[in-house]
C-alpha cells in the first residue's frame, strides 16, 4: 500500500504575476480545496469528453462550492475531434449560460481537452481563466503544463492556437487506472523525451524503472511525472512562447506530427508518433556524427522498452515526410529545422541537416 503523502508533491511554473503551481498526487479530484483557490468567480464551466464524463465529471462538480453556477460541456473524444468546431461548442455553452470575463474553465480530460479548453479560454473575451485536470500521462507531463493551446488544422498538427496559461494544474495519478496501455506507453513517449534532450540521469532512471511504470506503481509514476513536468517548468519559465530552448520539448515531434497529420489524426497516437519520431531524430543524429553508436543503441532501446513503435508507417514515402515537415512551426523561412541529439541529455535545434541527407535517410528508415 502505497501512503497519499508518498506521492503528493507541488512543482511551480515560474511566470512571474502567472505563475501557477502543478499539484501531482493521488485521491485529488474531488478534493475542493484543489480548485476553489483559482477559481476567478462565481462561473464554472467544466468540459471533458464522452470518455472520462462517466468516470470523473459528477465527482469534480460536488467537489465545487454549490453557491457556484456550474455548467458542462461533454466532446466527442479523440484526436479527430480536437477541431475549431469543438471549440465553438465550448463558446456557444458559455454564451448560451451568460458567462462572463470572471468565468472559469476547467479541463477535465487529456490533451486534446486541455488544448482546446485552453484555447477556449485564451479567446472567449479576449481571455478568461482555466484549470487543468489532465487524466492521461501524456497531458499530465507534458500538454496541460506550458500554456500551449490549440486545435488541428488538416494540414498540420496544432496550427491555430495561442499561448494561454493555466492558474493551476491538478495531476491526480488515480485517472491513470483507467487508461488503456497503449495510451499510457504513449504517455511514456513525453517523459523519455525529457531524459534525452536535458537529463541523463532521468533517461538512466527511466531504464530501470520502465516495467514499474507501465504498470502504473504510484510512487514510480508520481516520480516520473514530478521531474518530467520539473524539466518542462524550467524551460517555459526560461521562454515562455518558444523563441529558443522551449523548442527542445519537440524532439522527435517534427517527424511525429508529419506521422499523424499523414496517417489521420487519431490512427497513430500522439506518443507513438513521437516515439517513431525520437527514433528518427537520433538515428539521424547519429548520421551526422554528433552521437555514437552506443547513445544511438540506448535511445532505440529505451523508446522500444515503452512498446512504442520504432519504423515509420509503411504507406510513408520520403516525399510525403518532407512535404510535412516543410510546414513545421519551428522552421524558419524556407529553413526545415530539426531537433537532435549533441549526447543523451543534451539536445539542440539545428538547420544544418542536408536535404540530400535527410532524404536518404527517409528512403532507407524502416517502415511498419
Amino acid at each position: 500500500m502505497t501512503s497519499t503523502a508518498s506521492t503528493q508533491r507541488t512543482l511551480h511554473v515560474a511566470l512571474g504575476e502567472r505563475s501557477y503551481p502543478i499539484h501531482i498526487g493521488t485521491e485529488l479530484i474531488g478534493r475542493a480545496d484543489m480548485l476553489t483557490p483559482y477559481l476567478a468567480g462565481q462561473q464554472v464551466m467544466v468540459v471533458t469528453n464522452e470518455t472520462i464524463a462517466p468516470l470523473y465529471l459528477e465527482k469534480l462538480c460536488a467537489s465545487l462550492p454549490k453557491h457556484l453556477e456550474v455548467r458542462t460541456v461533454v466532446l466527442p473524444d479523440g484526436e479527430q475531434y480536437k477541431t475549431i468546431e469543438q471549440v465553438s461548442r465550448i463558446w456557444d455553452a458559455l454564451l448560451e449560460a451568460g458567462f462572463n470575463r470572471r468565468c472559469t474553465l476547467i479541463a477535465l480530460g487529456g490533451g486534446v481537452i486541455g488544448d482546446m479548453v485552453g484555447y477556449a479560454a485564451a479567446s472567449y473575451q479576449r481571455g478568461v481563466a482555466f484549470i487543468q485536470v489532465p487524466t492521461t500521462l501524456l497531458s499530465q507531463v507534458d500538454s496541460s503544463v506550458g500554456g500551449k493551446t490549440g486545435v488541428n488544422h488538416p494540414l498540420g498538427k496544432n496550427m491555430i492556437g495561442a499561448f494561454w496559461q493555466p492558474k493551476a494544474v491538478l495531476v491526480d495519478i488515480d485517472s491513470l487506472k483507467s487508461l488503456p496501455r497503449r495510451e499510457l506507453s504513449a504517455g511514456v513517449a513525453e517523459v523519455i523525451k525529457y531524459g534525452l534532450i536535458r537529463d541523463e540521469a532521468f533517461l538512466s532512471w527511466l531504464e530501470a524503472n520502465m516495467p514499474a511504470l507501465l504498470d502504473v506503481e504510484p510512487e514510480v509514476v508520481a516520480e516520473a511525472i514530478a521531474r518530467s513536468c520539473q524539466i518542462k517548468a524550467d524551460i517555459v519559465a526560461e521562454d515562455e512562447t518558444e523563441q529558443g530552448v522551449r523548442a527542445l520539448l519537440n524532439l522527435g515531434h517534427t517527424f511525429g506530427h508529419a506521422i499523424e497529420a499523414h496517417q489521420g489524426y487519431g490512427n497513430w497516437l500522439h506518443g507513438e508518433a513521437v516515439g517513431a519520431g525520437m527514433a528518427m531524430a537520433a538515428t539521424l543524429s547519429n548520421r551526422l556524427g554528433w552521437i555514437d553508436d552506443a547513445a544511438l543503441a540506448r535511445s532505440l532501446a529505451v523508446i522500444e522498452s515503452a512498446e512504442l513503435p520504432l519504423a515509420a508507417p509503411a504507406n510513408m514515402s520520403s516525399d510525403d515526410f518532407l512535404a510535412r515537415m516543410r510546414l513545421d512551426k519551428k522552421n524558419i523561412d524556407t529553413r526545415l529545422r530539426l531537433v537532435l541529439l549533441n549526447a543523451l541529455g543534451d539536445a539542440c535545434v539545428s538547420d544544418a541537416t542536408p536535404t540530400d541527407m535527410l532524404r536518404t535517410l527517409l528512403d532507407a528508415y524502416p517502415r511498419c
